[in-house]
């Protein structure tokens, strides 16, 4: 059905639609027929008419510099799944920043979460250059399959952590960088278990994009295959040690709330359960973001669905259920 999205920042300095906001709709659009896009002068009111999803091979999307690869990727997930055909997209711009989930964390934990509701082909994220801020140019490859309708989720066990993976990157800047991130994450996660592997990736030249940087991304996997993440890219300067260390103390909170899914990953496991079939489907999370809530009260706006919200006293978590909407993909 139509949408219509008035006041956007109404009250702002610069009121309306930020760029990538306008950059996202059109990648929407790229991969819709029948689609309809309205904007006024002044950018504060909206007007969309959703058509069919086609997805589509051999596309091309260039991002603005200010978010990074992910924030369009994560949605576009989600979109795509259910088009009359897969999508494969080349996205440029930045591949990794503070703001949104990096290409390692996408390739490596975000196309893991489809498995879960039975999408058995993967998602295929390939990183060709890496691109950070300010200047960015990165590129990156992403294949996205379809799916006729998901399966309803039952995660409330995340089981014990087997394996810690990572990767450790540098771009235009010393390949130590990289190795020092390594020895001060595994510093903390040898103490918990031995099988850490951290790859290391010395990005130089067209390969390392147009600015210089560093940063790491982590990820644990269960025996019950869930697989939490966490990710650090600096935005000031900082010790290459500092930034191995931040991380992995950040995954090591992510474990430590008992969630089956991590604080990053919350909004798009809410969302998939929302369009499973109508059969009761329930994740225990740790704590609650708010970029979780706000997702919760849009899908009650949009697909009908109310979530049970019920506090485990025992271990501190919460338990998560709903009944799906019924999505069903019938292209």
């Amino acid at each position: 059905r139509p949408l219509v999205i008035s006041d956007i920042r109404v009250d702002d300095e610069s009121p309306g639609i930020k760029d990538y906001e306008a950059s996202f709709l059109q990648l929407i659009d790229a991969i819709s027929s029948g689609s309809s896009i309205s904007i006024n002068e002044t950018g504060t009111k909206l007007r969309y008419r959703p058509g069919a999803i086609e997805g589509g091979l051999e596309l091309q999307h260039e991002c603005p510099l200010s978010r990074g690869i992910g924030y369009y990727l994560e949605p576009l997930i989600l979109v795509a799944i259910f088009g009359k055909n897969p999508t494969e997209i080349t996205f440029t711009g930045v591949t990794d920043c503070s703001k949104d989930i990096c290409a390692d964390t996408l390739r490596n934990a975000t196309s893991r979460l489809l498995w879960h509701f039975g999408v058995e082909q993967k998602v295929i994220v390939k990183v060709f250059s890496r691109g950070i801020r300010p200047k960015g140019g990165g590129k990156v490859s992403v294949h996205i399959p379809i799916v006729k309708k998901l399966k309803p989720i039952c995660l409330l066990d995340p089981g014990k952590v087997k394996r810690f993976r990572g990767v450790s990157y540098v771009c235009r800047c010393s390949p130590q960088f990289a190795n020092r991130m390594v020895s001060s994450a595994r510093g903390l996660l040898n103490r918990f278990i031995p099988d850490v592997y951290v790859h290391t990736d010395h990005c130089k030249g067209k390969a390392g994009g147009l600015s210089s940087g560093f940063g790491i991304s982590l990820s644990a996997e269960s025996i019950n295959g869930i697989t939490l993440a966490a990710q650090c890219i600096p935005t000031e300067t900082t010790l290459p040690e500092d930034v191995g260390k931040k991380c992995a103390k950040l995954l090591i909170e992510q474990i430590a709330q008992g969630g089956c899914v991590d604080t990053d990953h919350q909004g798009m496991m809410l969302f998939l359960m929302a369009l499973s079939p109508e059969d009761v489907s329930r994740l225990r999370i740790g704590k609650l973001s708010k970029q979780a809530i706000e997702i919760l009260r849009l899908l009650q706006t949009f697909f009908g669905v109310t979530f049970m919200i019920k506090p485990d006293a025992k271990d501190k978590t919460i338990v998560l259920s709903c009944v799906g909407s019924g999505f069903q993909n019938f292209t």
